[in-house]
């Protein structure tokens, strides 16, 4: 009877323990990135009452007859299947489509973590809601490295882009196949085809130019390049643009050397592509089409992509890498350890974290604007909690039944 009792209280302290987990798992329902946990009973140690048997003379063989001393907490596992995305409209929040962890740095301490609420602080770096440094790889001049160490995340405030000299420019569009010899008169006749753009000296300044077509026979143009002083500093040569009269198809030259002048461009020059051009019926289309130069451009705001990487958006246009956010990949993760404020740390168990890009060796990718809700199944939760109490009400009753017993015993020497 005694047995029984103490068999009784081992299902009490298991069952309590079970509800114990429940009871967690209820309460985390709408905490991001919380995984979801269920306990594992074993039966303890059973006394060997009468030992096995085994057949002769006749005699067929018999079992063991034990009896079991209780039960007892095998193991609590987490569930590390993935929860539901959230949508927020957050750029900062960040949640993992597959496996993987974000990797946080505490104090001294690295933790990893599925809640992608994340923020910048005030110097800049990229936080977890307790403080928690995000971890990659930092840009050099726009250029990531995913094969050096991984560092502090940090958005570099103030950040100026230099600015860029033009060194290529390209024009595009049609030229009318009916046009006729121009002449500058007086007065004026015949075709001639005015368009402007601006390209960017080595101060980032802009430097206004304009491009000059005009037709000096069937198929042939002359094109000139002019600054803002109405002065040539570049040219195709009379008659330089050619083109096939069946196809329309530039035939020459691809490319002219526009020499601007001035100490800002430092006897630099900058290659014009004229291989979009075509003559083709009546229609005029030309227009500069790009050029790769740019003023001085300070930070405005970022993006995150996919991959991790966060891209500065600069005044100027133009956008660059900036840092890249690593993720970390586990052979065991359920060897993880809860660490609490929904972290967790690697263990003996877990193995070593495996860092890397996300999409790359099982990690997965990024989806910006959501965060990953926990993945505790309610249903089951509520479900589970009927188990684990009508187990504590049963195991509560093995005890009121051997205190019955035990009373009846006392009193059968009255």
């Amino acid at each position: 009877m005694l047995r029984s009792m103490f068999s009784g209280v081992s299902g009490l302290r298991s069952h309590q323990t079970m509800m114990d987990v429940i009871g967690n798992n209820i309460a985390n329902v709408n905490t991001a990135g919380y995984k979801s946990s269920s306990v594992i009973f074993q039966d303890l140690l059973s006394q060997l009452l009468r030992g096995a048997g085994g057949a002769q003379n006749g005699i067929g063989g018999s079992n063991p007859v034990q009896v079991g001393l209780g039960v007892k907490l095998a193991a609590i596992s987490t569930n590390f299947n993935q929860g539901a995305a959230q949508l927020t409209g957050r750029s900062n929040d960040l949640s993992i489509a597959g496996d993987g962890f974000f990797i946080v740095k505490s104090a001294s301490e690295t933790l990893y973590t599925r809640a992608g609420s994340l923020s910048f602080d005030t110097s800049g770096q990229l936080v977890a809601p307790d403080g928690g440094i995000v971890q990659g790889w930092m840009a050099q001049a726009g250029v990531i490295n995913t094969n050096e160490a991984i560092g502090n995340l940090q958005l570099p405030l103030g950040t100026l882009l230099p600015p860029t000299r033009t060194t290529e420019a390209e024009l595009f569009g049609n030229l009318p196949a009916n046009a006729t010899v121009y002449a500058a008169g007086p007065p004026e006749s015949g075709t001639r085809i005015v368009t402007s753009t601006t390209v960017y000296d080595g101060q980032g300044l802009e430097y206004p130019i304009t491009y000059e077509f005009m037709n000096t026979g069937a198929n042939a143009w002359t094109l000139n390049v002019r600054d803002a002083t109405s002065a040539i500093i570049g040219t195709s040569g009379a008659g330089g643009l050619t083109f096939d009269a069946a196809t329309g198809v530039l035939v020459g030259p691809s490319n002219i050397v526009v020499t601007p002048p001035g100490a800002s461009w430092g006897g630099g020059t900058f290659d014009l592509s004229t291989t979009g051009l075509s003559q083709f019926g009546t229609q005029r289309t030309v227009t500069p089409l790009s050029q790769n130069g740019s003023t001085m451009g300070s930070l405005q705001s970022f993006t995150i992509g996919q991959d991790g990487t966060l891209t500065g958006v600069f005044s100027n246009g133009l956008t660059q890498a900036i840092g890249q956010i690593a993720l970390a990949g586990f052979n065991n993760p359920g060897g993880l350890e809860k660490a609490g404020n929904s972290m967790f740390r690697s263990t003996v168990n877990s193995g070593l974290a495996q860092v890397g890009i996300t999409g790359s060796g099982g990690r997965g990718l990024l989806n910006g604007g959501t965060l990953e809700m926990s993945n505790v199944d309610l249903a089951a939760e509520f479900t589970n909690l009927i188990v684990a109490q009508r187990g504590f009400q049963a195991n509560s009753r093995i005890i009121s039944a051997s205190d019955e017993l035990l009373q009846d015993l006392v009193n059968l020497k009255r």
